[in-house]
């Protein structure tokens, strides 16, 4: 902007000092007359011989057209040259006002300024870098690593966000090793009791007293199983790798895990690879196939799949609730003759891990659940 204002001074200082020449011509000016203009408007003529060479290879800047003449700003090796022709007369005039150093003033403030803020965004970086190391040591955490390494960034604002964060990793560790002995202590004081009541119904006479006792027992030992599953499956401590597996090969794994005859399950897709967890995702098709064949009247489970999604499809009656009640852990439906209501809860926190989106619809006599990836 400021080039372009000085510009545009010039061309109109460069035309009134040409129109005013060129008006002087018109009544043929003495010799004194010429210099007191020359000094007035800081310009100096041209001798005839360095005029040629200016005129070969000087660069034109703009044109005027007057009713005096024309008149040429032309540039040469960074001087500005003012070239006048009249009817009567030529003249080529060399400006020799001192320049205006105001562009030159203004780049170096902005390279000053400039500088100046490189060096404080610099300054910047430097001081929340271990922001950025303190956030890539929490998203470890958040994957399950214990043991992240946070470093002691002094006494500032980011060191005490680091100690305080040290502390409260210390805090949630004993946290959860308390909770682990907990389950631990309470798993094994419950299937000690339940193992002996187990072997002690056995010995009843009763046979319809001892099917109970033996259900009750079973169903007992199932739970605790189950509270394992929902412990191992939902905490985000437990190591969780995906890779490329054979979805066939899962099928496979999760029937032989069911003990299910080889027409219980029917694959109907080509086989193709995905990437999950096989250990996690093995429970997550063998809890839906597990209830498919539970709940349907032919026992049997079809399977089909691409890309973006997996349907496990078995004829049965549509669910009483909406599937958001089944995620639930220990929902379970009325005159429901066995498990514990959580099956789905385990599959759908497999899922969350997975970034998998759980489904479910009815369709003409058939139950459908669908994983969407």
């Amino acid at each position: 902007m400021e080039k372009e204002r000085i510009f545009e001074y010039q061309k109109q200082r460069y035309t009134l000092v040409a129109n005013t020449f060129l008006a002087a011509l018109q009544f043929f000016p003495q010799k004194n007359e010429f210099q007191k203009r020359y000094k007035y408007f800081l310009v100096e003529p041209v001798k005839k011989q360095e005029g040629l060479e200016i005129l070969k290879n000087a660069k034109p800047l703009f044109y005027e057209n007057s009713i005096f003449g024309v008149v040429t700003v032309l540039t040469y090796k960074r001087e500005k040259f003012i070239y006048i022709q009249s009817f009567a007369y030529n003249l080529l005039l060399k400006d020799i006002k001192p320049k205006d150093n105001r562009v030159m003033i203004a780049l170096m403030l902005l390279l000053f300024f400039t500088l100046i803020l490189i060096l404080v965004y610099i300054a910047l970086l430097k001081k929340l870098s271990p922001l950025k190391e303190l956030d890539i040591e929490v998203q470890k955490f958040a994957k399950g690593d214990l043991n992240p390494d946070i470093k002691d960034y002094g006494d500032d604002e980011i060191g005490k966000i680091s100690k305080s964060f040290k502390v409260a990793i210390k805090a949630i560790k004993e946290q959860i090793e308390s909770k682990n002995l907990f389950m631990r202590n309470m798993m094994h004081e419950l299937k000690t009791p339940i193992t002996k009541g187990r072997i002690v119904s056995e010995n009843i006479d009763d046979i319809e007293d001892r099917d109970i006792l033996i259900g009750s027992f079973e169903r007992m030992n199932e739970i605790i199983t189950d509270l394992a599953k929902v412990e191992k499956f939902t905490s985000k401590c437990i190591p969780f790798h995906p890779k490329s597996t054979s979805l066939v090969k899962l099928i496979k794994k999760a029937s032989e895990l069911l003990m299910l005859k080889e027409d219980s399950v029917r694959v109907d897709f080509d086989d193709f690879d995905i990437e999950v967890d096989e250990e996690y995702f093995t429970v997550v098709l063998k809890n839906l196939i597990d209830n498919g064949i539970k709940f349907s009247p032919d026992k049997k489970v079809t399977i089909k799949a691409d890309e973006k999604k997996i349907e496990i499809i078995s004829k049965g009656d549509p669910l009483k609730y909406p599937l958001s009640y089944y995620i639930e852990p220990f929902s379970q439906e009325q005159k429901r003759s066995s498990g514990f209501g959580l099956g789905l809860y385990i599959v759908k926190s497999i899922l969350d891990r997975h970034n998998i989106e759980l489904d479910y619809y009815h369709y003409k006599g058939l139950n459908i659940f669908k994983l969407i990836s």
